[in-house]
């Protein structure tokens, strides 16, 4: 009986071992060495897909980008701009948040990365047409972005413990119930989240007023 065949090797394996390996240890466990041995080749066999590691890292933040909903900039999807960066900045942080060891690269901006310019010229489109002036349409994608990967890149309930006698109220008098924050960890952050985002946008739509223009709030697609 023929011994089964390995799998091609193909870029997209690379990324999916690389993705899995940054998502369970870390940007430091990916290396060249470490990956054919992941994927059952040499070493040198993966230079047919990849000049190296930081190429690969490019395509597994490129792969998390990719996962980043754009539909709400669709010309024709009927959502205004400030819902439209709402939402956008929700399915963005539920993609960073899924695969924070990737933020750090994520961060350093698209470069070449066909995922990552998409996403940038989605948004810079649509603060446009909208009738935000260029310049300030790419200080709203650049502070969206700021605000986004900051709120994935960790968690403030858990930087509590969740030992009660850790905040003596001597010294800390209004932190009583701090030890509580860690067993609710998602819904505080999303929380702070969302108090944040929508404060940008307040301010956002204020900036808009002062350009003659008027926010008007459309109903999200499919609700």
């Amino acid at each position: 009986m023929a011994r089964p065949r390995k799998p091609l090797l193909s870029r997209d394996r690379i990324v999916a071992t690389a993705g899995s390996l940054v998502d369970s240890e870390g940007l430091d466990a990916v290396s060249t060495r470490r990956l054919a041995a992941e994927l059952g080749v040499s070493g040198p066999s993966l230079y047919n897909h990849f000049r190296g590691k930081d190429e690969i890292l490019d395509a597994v933040a490129d792969a998390v980008s990719a996962q980043v909903d754009l539909s709400m900039f669709d010309e024709d999807d009927g959502r205004d701009w400030r819902t439209a960066l709402h939402d956008w900045a929700v399915s963005y942080r539920a993609a960073l948040t899924a695969h924070p060891h990737i933020v750090p690269v994520l961060a350093q901006g698209p470069g070449r990365r066909p995922a990552g310019l998409k996403v940038a010229d989605a948004v810079f489109g649509a603060m446009v047409r909208a009738g935000w002036p260029p310049a300030q349409a790419t200080h709203i994608g650049a502070l969206m972005r700021y605000f986004v990967m900051g709120s994935a890149l960790g968690s403030f309930a858990r930087g509590f413990v969740q030992d009660e006698t850790a905040y003596d109220p001597a010294d800390y008098p209004h932190l009583g119930r701090a030890h509580l924050l860690a067993a609710h960890r998602e819904k505080v952050d999303e929380g702070a989240f969302e108090t944040g985002v929508r404060a940008l946008l307040d301010g956002l739509a204020a900036q808009y007023a002062l350009l003659g223009h008027e926010t008007v709030r459309a109903a999200p697609k499919g609700r």
